[in-house]
């Protein structure tokens, strides 16, 4: 298997698992990969950053390996994950349309927000996995998007 991180034209990225690099060509030019957020079927590889092992005399400690979200049995039909996605996306833009992007300063702005020293409000943007664990420690309640969400600067 082969994970590639797509983009569409409308600048969403995402990541889809191929067989091959055959493969993903193959269901590219029958029409078969989509975006699952807009579903534009004008979908490229987007710029990965790549696997590239040690040297072979050098010991690198492994990580242990994530758990990959799946699902098995009845599964929906492509069309209808399609239509949750989209429908997913939509409330998440709702939710984002009454938020103010903080960028890189969103654990340092909710912890203020949190001990009164700055307005409360609706704040989203980037934090590093240490500054999440330390919010959530603290009582600070935070959650990730379910979404990428595309930076205003790159909607111009």
């Amino acid at each position: 298997m082969i994970v590639f991180d797509l983009a569409c034209a409308e600048a969403h990225v995402f990541e889809a698992w191929f067989g091959s690099s055959e493969d993903y060509e193959g269901q590219r030019a029958r029409g078969l990969v989509a975006c699952p957020i807009c579903g534009s079927p004008e979908v490229t590889k987007a710029v990965m950053a790549p696997n590239v092992g040690a040297k072979g005399n050098q010991l690198v400690p492994q990580a242990p390996a994530k758990p990959v979200p799946m699902m098995a049995g009845n599964a929906p039909a492509p069309a209808e994950i399609k239509q949750m996605l989209s429908k997913l996306a939509e409330m998440q833009a709702k939710a984002l349309e009454k938020s103010e992007d903080v960028g890189g300063r969103f654990a340092t702005e909710a912890r203020a927000i949190h001990d009164g020293d700055a307005p409360d409000r609706l704040i989203h943007g980037q934090a590093t996995i240490a500054d999440v664990k330390s919010l959530i420690e603290d009582g600070i309640g935070v959650m990730p998007l379910p979404l990428p969400i595309v930076p205003p600067k790159q909607l111009q």
